[in-house]
């Protein structure tokens, strides 16, 4: 096998020209080998595998930087650095990573995971090097999704003022760029960075500027021709325009082609853009009919594509999915919102149902806050569907367009809490801190499936700012007897007792339920109290505990720092009110990747050890 011979970064350097294309051979079915037994990003990474190889005959890692925009693409680039022997615990708890991680390897220059964020880091090293004297190269690779986001454009518009080399490649999974414009765009892109061009046009502006008066007129005037000249025959005159010389189109499974262009880029003293078209999925035909579906990916028959195990219950995604659907077949004004995540946060059925009111704005949740507040100051009730580590990019949107306008925008915060296996960039695990401390704002979250499909109806109609958090995964189907209406600011005495108390938010109830029959069989009175809303705190129902309880547990699924258990302490320690409180939620830290049974033992929330705590804080 060719893929044996890479140990470690720039070994790839060693092997002949003819085992080239063996090895992306190979690496497409170890990655499919692998991510069939652990899950994870399938097909971006087949997509991009000779370009990774390119890449790397062309750089000097880890002397070079190569960062990945969001980093879902970057398996090939943990094989070619070595860390082959790492896939066997990808995404799992302890193992390697999905996502590039500087503390994994010296190879991966920039953390990542959310997207459209590589050019700016990109330019900041360019800067720093430049600032610093040092003499390496530096490489930003970004998706066209990833370009329909502001930050990509706000540091394109930056990068164009830099006077030194840095590489921007742009992969286009999806853009149609026919093959005459691709080949004289080749010929165009050798000719205009070959060095003795660039010498040559550099001595003839000098001479002609020279010329008394006329000089910089009609240097001026041969611009304007030749960019109009341009546009008939080059593609990518957005960049041009910008300053950022722009090559390609190149056919990102062209080895050969991609490292001659990428040789040409290293050669421009300023910004340039590389032109990648690659297919998404390329090499394994269910992920080429399915990109989408084989994007994230659990564990699957790599034979045929089927995913493992049978069909699961409906998720709090499916519940709120089919009930928004119901909600906007009665009200013509509500619309859905997503950022490109039209599948993930279950509005692909809204959108089949209600195209009209039903708008994809893509990788642009700042925008989508926004837009969202002018439909709802135009008389619409949207609803924005966007998972929780992803509404961190809109905050000042939030308070600035939303709640300051107290305007009737719901946010549906999917994949709260822990999700898991995508690990520290993904995990959503700070969105009631940041969101409980907003004017205007009404904060919930449901501690089953029909509670959620309540609360979707409650946010649908309440007519000021509203979020409704909730998790990944099967939606809880215990406590069902207990339903009582959702009545604004009020929570859910579930089991009302004396002496203990367990108070949780959402998804923790099935946690909460364990720990109370836990205290049971061991002799102990306890209440179980569901807090359904975050913000506003109910007051009344922590006054109505401390008559009758000396110790209360609150379990929550996100940062302690600023969380519901915070707020519940402070008001119990303010109105000095006879009752110990024990917040349990995230500490204050970054959580890894792993399964969420892992990761809820690593940080204490688990049933024994609980109930231990609880015990011993209670002598």
């Amino acid at each position: 096998m060719v893929l044996e011979k890479i140990q470690k970064e720039n070994d790839i350097k060693e092997l002949k020209p003819e085992e080239l294309k063996p090895l992306a051979d190979e690496i497409r079915q170890f990655l499919i080998e692998h991510v069939s037994e652990t899950g994870g990003h399938l097909a971006s990474n087949l997509g991009v595998v000779e370009l990774t190889i390119a890449l790397h005959l062309a750089l000097d890692l880890p002397k070079d930087k190569l960062i990945w925009d969001v980093g879902h693409q970057a398996y090939t680039h943990k094989l070619l650095t070595g860390r082959r022997d790492g896939f066997e615990t990808l995404r799992q708890y302890g193992g390697m990573s999905g996502f590039p991680k500087r503390k994994e390897s010296s190879c991966d220059a920039f953390n990542t995971g959310h997207s459209s964020t590589s050019i700016s880091a990109g330019l900041g090293y360019a800067a720093a090097r430049d600032i610093k004297g040092e003499k390496y190269n530096v490489v930003s690779v970004i998706g066209d999704g990833s370009m329909t986001g502001g930050m990509a454009f706000e540091a394109l518009n930056n990068a164009a003022r830099l006077k030194s080399n840095f590489i921007i490649i742009l992969n286009d999974n999806n853009m149609s760029i026919s093959e005459n414009v691709g080949g004289m765009s080749r010929y165009l892109n050798g000719l205009r960075t070959a060095e003795a061009y660039t010498e040559l046009k550099k001595g003839v502006e000098d001479k002609l500027k020279r010329i008394p008066v006329q000089g910089e007129k009609i240097v001026d005037q041969i611009r304007k021709t030749k960019s109009g000249i341009k546009q008939l025959f080059v593609p990518g005159m957005l960049f041009e325009d910008m300053g950022i010389t722009y090559l390609g189109p190149v056919d990102g499974h062209d080895i050969r082609q991609l490292y001659k262009t990428l040789q040409e880029a290293k050669r421009v003293n300023h910004a340039v853009l590389v032109h990648v078209r690659t297919k998404k999925g390329k090499g394994y035909v269910p992920a080429e009919e399915e990109p989408s579906r084989f994007h994230g990916v659990g564990p699957f028959d790599a034979e045929t594509g089927e995913t493992k195990g049978s069909k699961g219950k409906d998720s709090y995604t499916d519940v709120f999915s089919k009930v928004l659907c119901s909600a906007a077949k009665e009200r013509e004004d509500v619309a859905a919102i997503t950022a490109a995540m039209a599948d993930g946060t279950g509005l692909a059925r809204f959108a089949g149902r209600y195209p009209h009111r039903f708008f994809d704005v893509g990788i642009a949740e700042e925008h989508a806050v926004t837009f969202a507040a002018g439909l709802a100051a135009g008389g619409m009730k949207p609803v924005v569907a966007v998972y929780s580590s992803f509404l961190q990019r809109a905050y000042d949107q939030i308070i600035h367009d939303v709640c300051l306008q107290d305007l009737p925008v719901m946010f549906a915060v999917d994949r709260a809490g822990l999700v898991g296996s995508d690990g520290e960039t993904h995990q959503g695990i700070f969105d009631l801190s940041f969101l409980s401390m907003i004017p205007n704002m009404t904060v919930m979250s449901p501690k089953n499936r029909w509670e959620m499909a309540d609360m979707v109806r409650f946010g649908i109609g309440y007519p000021h700012p509203i979020a409704l958090r909730y998790p990944r995964g099967e939606a809880y189907e215990g406590l069902e007897k207990f339903r009582e209406p959702i009545v604004y600011g009020k929570s859910e005495m579930i089991y009302e007792e004396s002496d203990l108390a367990v108070l949780f938010v959402g998804h923790m109830a099935e946690l909460a339920e364990a720990v109370r029959s836990g205290l049971k069989e061991k002799g102990y009175s306890c209440s179980l109290v569901n807090a359904r809303f975050v913000k506003p705190l109910d007051t009344e129902m922590l006054e109505r505990l401390s008559e009758k309880h000396r110790y209360v547990m609150i379990l929550e699924e996100n940062i302690e720092t600023g969380g519901y258990g915070e707020q519940v302490l402070a008001y119990v320690a303010g109105r000095g009110l006879p009752m110990k409180v024990r917040p349990v939620g995230i500490p204050d830290q970054f959580v890894e990747h792993g399964d969420i049974g892992s990761l809820r033992s690593m940080i204490g929330m688990e049933k024994d050890r609980l109930i231990k705590q609880i015990e011993e804080e209670c002598r």
